[in-house]
């Protein structure tokens, strides 16, 4: 296991409480395979611009890399490709970024076509402006943290090639974009609303699709167990479904590159019908992480739709001393998705939600379409029907969810 020594600085206008994003760095150093044996935080103005930390600190850094045998050293930040060059000539040793590490652990964790050119796409990305200058420094072929991903294979690239790659990813991920939203329509084609899960990476979302719906997804205690987004069909306690969507964990200063890179991916939030926003209540900060997703449900435009907090993990006991500290939101359950605790109030409330807002609507429906009767005799109440020459039509009041998926519905029969 390779061993790493953790820095990072602590300046007086950032958002970010440096003790609880050094214990996430380090929390992702094991993710990535590694062994975090140091940290050494500093008290600066701004980062430095040649060697992120002052010169007196580095000398520090220098010493604890040789006592303890490091193998490479993580900033807690992105670096600059100069601020790379610098401090890996004063250290002697590979130097590794928080968003490289990041991007490192996606290219472990990545199991479909899409998942993987999304996070290559994102790390060429990233690799190209750090190209300049580094000659023979870019035969990196021992592997280790840093290293995994695109070109781990032939890492002398020049940037004609590598912009030629970016260029073809691009291109295969439209072609997948394409293809997700087919399998967006087919499911708007099906008159089920859609819950999208999200929430900070580790909150527990894998293990509550498991618990809801014996999904078998991958779920263990470490950040972005899983990042591909999975789909299943859930029961509501009075009759019908809903479509249950997991996402990709969210996690404070998530790097840029692959919010641009999984954007097709988080955009699959925006159609959703309910979001249900699933926060670790047991963990200290639970009240910045949830902050944290809301910051980035806005910068995808998706504060606007309906959103249920679930409060999870409160199988542990220090999530009951954080739950009072975060119970603000005006829609929210409680819940041990590990346990099995209180799976039932959040289906109720998952009910409830759904079926707010009943609206009278009118609808015309074709013979060819006349399952779509049943749809509404489950969901709502059926007030008139009429059958004329060319099809049914139909008075009815039912939840404006169900009222959506049905015009739509109509919609694509018509075209």
């Amino acid at each position: 296991m390779e061993k790493a020594v953790l820095v990072g600085i602590d300046t007086p206008n950032s958002p970010w409480d440096i003790d609880e994003t050094m214990q996430e760095l380090a929390q992702l150093t094991e993710t990535a395979g590694a062994e975090a044996v140091a940290e050494v935080v500093q008290k600066r103005e701004r980062p430095d611009t040649a060697y992120y930390v002052g010169k007196g600190k580095l000398e520090e850094i220098k010493i604890i890399v040789e006592e303890t045998s490091a193998d490479l050293v993580i900033f807690n930040d992105e670096l600059s490709p100069s601020q790379i060059r610098n401090l890996e000539a004063a250290l002697e040793v590979r130097v590794v970024d928080r968003t490289a590490l990041i991007l490192d652990i996606f290219a472990q964790r990545a199991r479909t076509r899409e998942g993987k050119l999304q996070v290559e796409l994102a790390q060429l990305n990233y690799l190209l402006p750090r190209l300049t200058g580094r000659g023979s420094e870019l035969s990196r072929l021992g592997g280790g943290i840093g290293t995994r991903g695109p070109g781990e294979t032939k890492l002398e690239v020049d940037r004609r090639r590598l912009r030629k790659r970016i260029a073809d990813l691009n291109k295969e991920i439209e072609q997948v974009k394409k293809t997700r939203q087919l399998h967006r329509k087919s499911r708007q084609n099906i008159p089920l609303p859609i819950v999208t899960m999200v929430g900070y990476t580790n909150a527990g979302k894998s293990t509550l699709l498991n618990a809801l719906t014996d999904a078998g997804v991958l779920a263990e205690d470490k950040l972005f167990a899983t990042l591909d987004p999975t789909t299943r069909q859930v029961q509501l306690p009075h009759g019908g479904m809903f479509l249950l969507t997991d996402t990709v964990g969210f996690i404070q200063k998530l790097p840029h590159h692959l919010v641009a890179a999984f954007r097709a991916t988080l955009e699959e939030v925006l159609e959703a019908d309910l979001l249900l926003h699933v926060v670790d209540t047991a963990h200290p900060q639970a009240q910045r992480q949830m902050s944290a997703v809301q910051a980035i449900l806005n910068q995808l435009e998706a504060q606007h739709l309906p959103q249920l907090v679930v409060f999870n993990k409160m199988d542990l006991p220090q999530a009951h001393e954080n739950f009072q500290l975060t119970q603000q939101a005006p829609d929210y359950v409680a819940i041990s998705a590990l346990k099995g605790k209180g799976l039932d109030t959040l289906l109720a409330k998952i009910e409830t939600m759904l079926h707010q807002e009943h609206e009278r609507q009118e609808f015309f429906i074709p013979f060819a379409q006349a399952q779509l009767l049943h749809v509404i005799r489950q969901f709502g109440k059926l007030e008139k029907e009429e059958y004329l020459p060319q099809g049914i039509r139909a008075e009815a009041v039912l939840p404006r969810v169900w009222a959506k998926k049905i015009q739509h519905q109509l919609k694509q029969g018509r075209t």
